[in-house]
């Protein structure tokens, strides 16, 4: 099966860049299976995406690195570059909804995800057993409101000590520290549901239906020191009327929130997701 080098690049501006980074690759043989960038004139900042067939450049992926370290300087790049050879590893975290938890494990075993998900962590033990039926082992680690940092604490040592690429709160009702939103800064994605920045916080669909709003949603986004704020990867919404109960809004609300978890996960692992200040730049 083909893999591919994956060059992810966000810089200044400027005219030759695409030319540069084509030419070089061409230059070593290399060929492009897909090509995406965006200039934000506003930012004045350039984003770039490539995936290069690795058979074809003939290089490993270190070599592939040093060699194109000089480009890198040339356009003050901020760059990775990624063998889709190693699977990122994705640790979930859950409270008692179970929704997204479920649909991320079947599109998990199904071969959706371009990653994989090597364990589980909640402050409840009523999935334990759905998760092990998955082979995957599963940490109860209760967050008393006295014992937080030490609940805290024990969450950090296992994301560690399963050498987590990405956290994803899949429904978890924990806020979580502020040193571990700067550890593991752009890699903890979080389903909020609501469509942000309208109804942050707690029961968002009750405050919607207070509200007396027409359209539901939710919101796929990375998690930082501000509750709920930090930047939107995806998100989608759901119509309703005057009928609907604020228990209707929560049903509606579980479709889209796994729909949306789902894709911003994807894209995230595919390499889709350029964070710039508190806004994406997402080549889906």
């Amino acid at each position: 099966m083909s893999h591919y080098y994956r060059l992810v690049v966000s810089c200044p501006d400027r005219r030759g860049i695409v030319a540069r980074v084509s030419g070089f690759i061409a230059g070593h043989g290399g060929s492009i299976t897909e090509a995406n960038q965006h200039s934000d004139l506003e930012a004045g900042r350039f984003f770039m995406r490539y995936e290069i067939l690795a058979d074809s450049i003939g290089m490993t992926a270190a070599e592939l690195e040093e060699a194109f370290e000089p480009v890198a300087r040339e356009f003050d790049m901020d760059w990775a570059l990624r063998d889709t050879r190693r699977r990122p590893r994705v640790v979930v975290m859950v409270s008692r909804e179970s929704h997204c938890l479920v649909d991320l494990l079947y599109r998990w075993t199904a071969g959706e995800l371009e990653g994989d998900i090597v364990g589980v962590i909640s402050n409840h033990d009523d999935m334990r057993s759905m998760v092990e039926w998955h082979g995957l082992p599963y940490y109860h680690v209760a967050v008393p409101a006295d014992y937080k940092s030490a609940a805290f604490g024990e969450v950090e040592r296992l994301v560690e000590e399963m050498e987590a690429d990405t956290v994803v709160l899949a429904r978890y009702m924990q806020i979580l520290p502020p040193r571990l939103c700067e550890r593991y800064a752009g890699r903890v994605i979080n389903i909020h549901h609501s469509f942000l920045p309208s109804f942050a916080g707690a029961r968002p669909y009750h405050q919607a239906h207070s509200r007396g709003v027409k359209l539901i949603g939710a919101t796929c986004h990375y998690v930082t020191e501000e509750l709920d704020a930090g930047p939107i990867i995806e998100q989608d919404i759901h119509r309703v009327s005057h009928c609907h109960t604020p228990q209707d809004l929560v049903r509606f609300g579980r479709d889209v929130e796994k729909a949306v978890l789902a894709r911003g996960l994807r894209w995230h692992l595919e390499d889709r997701v350029l964070i710039h200040g508190n806004k994406t730049v997402v080549f889906a």
